[in-house]
């Protein structure tokens, strides 16, 4: 069963909350990884967080760190969200407890369809100006199967289809729990974090109009362009 099938979130986040901010607890082996240490480890932090255009840390969110520089952080991941309901979904698949960051991620929502988040589409956060926009799922590699400690983890969790999503900051501000969640806008292309994550869903007409969009992450769009390469090699392979 595939995240986009389950039914329990919104379509458009009317009633999205942020049910928590995580930043950084400590530096922590990195297990499975390349790197000696991974900043993976993520809990929930008290009060409102600054959130800023990164830096040179790299990180969006006060308190934040990112270890892997080549693969992690910068403009278009200057936050990573992951829904509650996806965590829910893991714990009763894995039996075990999901906290909110165990996933790595800075915030995690509730009532928001993140899998069915429109690439490009902008998040209002609260009420101190925060402005975030969603850029590209998540990509999970062996730090992260190594922090989770589960067997065949990557290939599990991908073929869920729940990635979350990696937001730019677009105006600065402050986040804390509880903070309501907003549609600001919504691109007309369609294409959404999960679309992008396994590509064949997506229609390759909204595929075009994406990457012809303002502002839009480079490595997506050349990822984007190599698909519809590929379909047009071989029609059969994706929708046109």
């Amino acid at each position: 069963m595939t995240a986009g099938s389950l039914g329990r979130v919104p379509e458009t986040p009317t009633a999205a909350v942020v049910e928590a901010v995580n930043v950084v607890h400590a530096l922590i082996p990195d297990e499975r990884g390349d790197l000696d240490r991974t900043a993976i480890d993520k809990r929930p932090v008290h009060g409102r967080v600054a959130v800023t255009v990164p830096g040179e840390a790299g990180v969006g969110l006060a308190g934040d760190q990112i270890y892997d520089r080549k693969h992690h952080g910068g403009p278009d991941q200057a936050v990573y969200a992951y829904a509650r309901e996806d965590e829910d979904w893991w714990a009763a698949e894995l039996d075990r407890s999901i906290a909110p960051g165990s996933f790595g991620e800075n915030l995690t929502t509730y009532g928001l369809n993140v899998t069915g988040a429109v690439i490009g589409e902008r998040w209002r956060i609260g009420d101190d100006g925060l402005v975030l926009e969603v850029t590209a799922p998540r990509i999970p590699c062996k730090t992260f199967q190594g922090w989770m400690d589960e067997p065949h983890w990557v290939k599990r969790f991908t073929e869920h289809g729940a990635p979350g999503a990696y937001l730019r900051v677009v105006s600065p501000g402050t986040v804390g729990a509880g903070d309501a969640v907003a549609l600001e806008h919504r691109p007309d292309h369609g294409v959404t974090v999960g679309d992008v994550f396994v590509i064949r869903r997506a229609h390759a007409d909204g595929l075009r109009r994406m990457i012809d969009m303002p502002g839009i992450n480079e490595d997506l769009a050349e990822f984007a362009r190599r698909d519809l390469a590929a379909r047009a090699r071989t029609p059969s392979r994706g929708a046109s």
